[in-house]
């Protein structure tokens, strides 16, 4: 039942990721000219577009090797993955309340503290699964939270710009993302110890 849960678990994640990518590019909306330069016209939607999309594949890159460590999901686990998919659904609204406004004050902020929601959430999953891992050492937790804690950090602080200089909170959201391009998790490209132990027990 262990792993068919956790393999439930990723399913389900999965197909709420799809289903939050397809309502965002619902959202997009041909200009009703035939020309050409009417797509500059559509800069703010392209750049919101591309940055919430940019996030949800980040986030479902970190959230697929953090599973890997995963054998028997508890219950918190679960409930915080539902929390996190909760701030995740709603990225679409605020993307297009933000390209629609052309990045005013107001939508910035609530983007950037939808952003801080999600990432906090996103925080406590992966301190539940590092915390109840064998995989790694108390170096590597460590290193792997002060990042996670400080992408977290940006976001508020982004947060806290844009409501006084949308571009600027905006342009410090895209900092943040920057420092999970790469898996949280600092030993992903290894390979995991119960794999190691299989390998030298095969014939």
């Amino acid at each position: 039942m262990g792993p068919s849960t956790a393999g439930r678990l990723s399913s389900y994640t999965d197909a709420v990721f799809a289903v939050i990518i397809t309502i965002m590019v619902l959202e997009l909306r041909p200009p009703a000219s035939a020309d050409f330069t009417a797509l500059l016209a559509l800069w703010p939607t392209v750049i919101s577009y591309v940055v919430s999309y940019a996030f949800i594949a980040i986030i479902w890159i970190n959230h697929h090797y953090l599973m890997g460590y995963i054998s028997v999901p508890s219950l918190r686990l679960i409930w915080l993955n539902f929390g996190h998919l909760f701030f995740v659904s709603l990225l679409p609204f605020a993307t297009a309340w933000m390209a629609e406004t052309v990045l005013a004050r107001g939508p910035v902020v609530t983007y950037a503290s939808l952003f801080v929601l999600t990432d906090g959430m996103y925080n406590l999953f992966e301190r539940e699964i590092l915390r109840n891992s064998s995989e790694f050492s108390a170096s590597e937790y460590r290193a792997t939270r002060r990042r996670s804690l400080l992408a977290l950090l940006l976001f508020a602080v982004a947060a806290g710009l844009a409501a006084i200089e949308p571009w600027l909170g905006f342009g410090v959201i895209c900092v943040a993302l920057a420092l999970h391009l790469v898996p949280d998790v600092s030993g992903w490209r290894r390979v995991p110890r119960r794999a190691r132990r299989s390998r030298r027990l095969a014939p």
